[in-house]
């Protein structure tokens, strides 16, 4: 399992994962989900991955060869992020004909989604979830972010807090807490995490970080939320039904 958030802002974009991949108790290890593809001053554009690993590192890897043929579309060429969101959607189908009956007969799901954002120059940022059957919708201002994975620990913090017009930084301080929130009720997504920061038309990856368990800016607001439910808790009236 893994958790991956992806927001669309006014101010850019959002993108976090974590790393942990497992296949039992005793098969825990570390594998980067988030996956940038960029051409500094024209275009970035960035995948959150989640699901069956080999499904996912299949389509990323192929997405990756498709950059060094000529003549055929690419992440790297097609004119719009709707047309990149089409053509990840293409490489998953690919990718299903290729194994999916090859995993029914090992009694194993087709399981694999993406979150595909970005900016090509010409164009606003725009955000895509991307599903195992290949088809995908995009945020609008109402709903401006997705989840995929482990979803629902981390979900209510974001919708209470995260607005199409919040600042970038009390965004990602809610996806952090978020995370943390999730960490701490399921043992199968853990830190690293992987953070970028995308500001609308800078058309640059420049703003990554991974944070380990002992950041101290991660461990300071994980305190910080922590101990701030629990002043509110102490804080809100009993019942007094009987």
């Amino acid at each position: 399992m893994t958790y991956c958030v992806a927001l669309l802002l006014d101010e850019g974009l959002v993108f976090a994962s974590d790393t942990r991949t497992n296949a039992g108790v005793d098969q825990v290890a570390i594998f980067p989900k988030m996956n940038v593809f960029e051409v500094p001053g024209e275009r970035v554009i960035t995948l959150l991955t989640a699901g069956n690993l080999a499904i996912t590192q299949a389509v990323v890897n192929r997405l990756r060869e498709a950059i060094k043929v000529e003549d055929i579309a690419h992440l790297n060429n097609v004119g719009s992020m709707f047309e990149a969101a089409q053509l990840v959607g293409d490489v998953m189908r690919d990718v299903f004909e290729r194994d999916a009956e090859h995993l029914k007969n090992h009694n194993t799901d087709f399981n694999a989604s993406i979150l595909l954002g970005g900016q090509i120059k010409g164009e606003k940022p725009r955000l895509f979830n991307i599903y195992a059957a290949g088809n995908f919708i995009e945020t609008c201002r109402e709903t401006p972010y997705f989840q995929i994975g482990e979803t629902k620990y981390g979900k209510p913090i974001i919708d209470r807090v995260v607005k199409y017009n919040s600042d970038m930084m009390d965004a990602v301080k809610c996806v952090l807490i978020s995370f943390d929130s999730t960490i701490r009720s399921n043992i199968s997504v853990a830190a690293p995490i992987d953070l970028m920061l995308y500001r609308t038309d800078s058309l640059s990856a420049n703003c990554r970080q991974r944070i380990e368990e002992k950041d101290p800016y991660y461990a300071t607001i994980r305190q910080g939320w922590s101990d701030g439910l629990k002043t509110v808790f102490s804080g809100l009236p009993s019942p007094d039904w009987c």
